[in-house]
This record gives C-alpha cells, sequence and structure tokens, in this order.
C-alpha cells in the first residue's frame, strides 16, 4: 500500500491512495462525523438569543424614553429609583416578546417553513411578510403606538406615577406600545434570516429612522411603502 500527499487549491494538504485492494469509503467514519448544533431548537438557548439581540435593537429607542424621564426628574418629582423602575418595566416588556417570538421560530421550524439560521424556506412567505409589515405601517395601531413610542415625554405628562413602582407600570406600558410599534421589524427577521446580522441591522435601522425627533413621523408610511414594494419584488428578482 502507497500513500501520496495531495494539496488542494486551498492549500490543505490531503492524503491519497493509490491501492487498489483497499477501498476506503468503506472504512467507518463515525468517529468523524461532525456534530449539528442544535442549541437554537431548543426554547431557553433561542430566547436567550433573541433577548441579547432585543437589548441591542432597542436601545437606540430605550435612551430618549430614559432620557425624557430624567428631564421630569429637574422639573417634576421624578427619582433615581423611579428611573430604575422604568428601565425594569421596559426590558421585562421585551424579554416576554423575547419568549414570545423564540415559540413562534420553533413553531415555523417544526413546520419546516424557517431553516435553522430562522430564515424563511418559501420566497413567497419572505415576500408575505414583507408585505404585512409594510401594510400595518398604514393602520391606526400603529399611529397609535409610534407616537407614544416617538414622544415617551407626552405619555409621561399624561400618565405620570410616582416612585419605583410607578415607574415600573410606567416601563411596562411604554414598552407594549413600543412593542406594538416596532414588533412586525422583529418577524421581519424571517424574511431575510434571524441570524443573518445585516438583515438585521437593517431593521434596527428602520426603528432607529422612525425615532428620529424631526423625522420619524414622515418616515413612517415612505417605509411601508418600500416594504410592500418589496414583497412581490424578491418574487420576480430570486
Amino acid at each position: 500500500m502507497s500513500l501520496s500527499m495531495n494539496m488542494d487549491l486551498l492549500g490543505r494538504m490531503s492524503m491519497g491512495n493509490s491501492t487498489s485492494g483497499m477501498d476506503m469509503s468503506k472504512e467507518p467514519m463515525s468517529g468523524m462525523d461532525m456534530p449539528m448544533d442544535t442549541s437554537m431548537t431548543h426554547f431557553l438557548p433561542l430566547a436567550g438569543m433573541w433577548a441579547i439581540m432585543m437589548a441591542a435593537m432597542m436601545l437606540p429607542t430605550m435612551v430618549p424614553t430614559l432620557r425624557s424621564y430624567e428631564d421630569l426628574m429637574v422639573s417634576a418629582n421624578g427619582t433615581r429609583i423611579g428611573w430604575l423602575g422604568v428601565l425594569l418595566g421596559y426590558s421585562i416588556v421585551w424579554v416576554l416578546f423575547s419568549g414570545v417570538i423564540s415559540s413562534i421560530q420553533l413553531g415555523l421550524l417544526y413546520l419546516n417553513l424557517v431553516d435553522m439560521m430562522g430564515k424563511a424556506k418559501s420566497l413567497w412567505l419572505s415576500a408575505a411578510l414583507l408585505t404585512a409589515a409594510g401594510a400595518f405601517q398604514f393602520t391606526r395601531a400603529k399611529e397609535v403606538c409610534h407616537d407614544i413610542c416617538h414622544s415617551p415625554m407626552s405619555y409621561f405628562v399624561g400618565h405620570w406615577r410616582v416612585g419605583f413602582q410607578g415607574g415600573v407600570r410606567m416601563g411596562l406600558s411604554l414598552g407594549a406600545f413600543c412593542v406594538g410599534c416596532c414588533w412586525l421589524f422583529m418577524v421581519l427577521g424571517f424574511a431575510g434570516g434571524v441570524m443573518n446580522f445585516l438583515w438585521m441591522g437593517l431593521a434596527t435601522l428602520m426603528m432607529v429612522l422612525e425615532k428620529l425627533p424631526q423625522l420619524g413621523h414622515f418616515l413612517v408610511r415612505p417605509l411601508g411603502l418600500l416594504l410592500i414594494l418589496s414583497g412581490p419584488s424578491i418574487i420576480f428578482l430570486f
């Protein structure tokens, strides 16, 4: 038996067998099998991934809320403990939403509608998600939720509560309104891949643009129109 060393196009060395009396393909290879990462098929790891991603995506929208409360610490009877309550309440809502969307992803995976990376296997499903997200931009629910999430100061003035418990209650309400405003941007992750950081970064950018003080209200419907047009476009382009 003679062995020869071969080099592939990437410069990696491999062993070649020049004997005809021995078929290496029949050798047991079970010990060399690569294990498949199945962590994204279990709820807790998946929910943890979504929670971390939510924190990164929602930080730009949470900062104006906390700054508005800090302004009221000077001009009204806001307190640092109340500020922490708002932060806690806001975070609780998004952690709960992480659990909900993780369950949705596992359901889609079970139905074989998305792959292990959280991307829709059908262009039609991706197109439907894009179109639905765009249509939601024109609804009354989007308008109400965006008004509050875009201008948290107006919510504080009309629903002010003191102390830590009051801060938590306000944080829960503000977090719920922001979920109502942005939840379909999160669901869009399934259109391009939940683990596609470029795609999720684009969804984050759209959320940030909507929260811009001077331009946010003027961008909601143009973004909706862009998403609606993107839906059927991917069918023809891909």
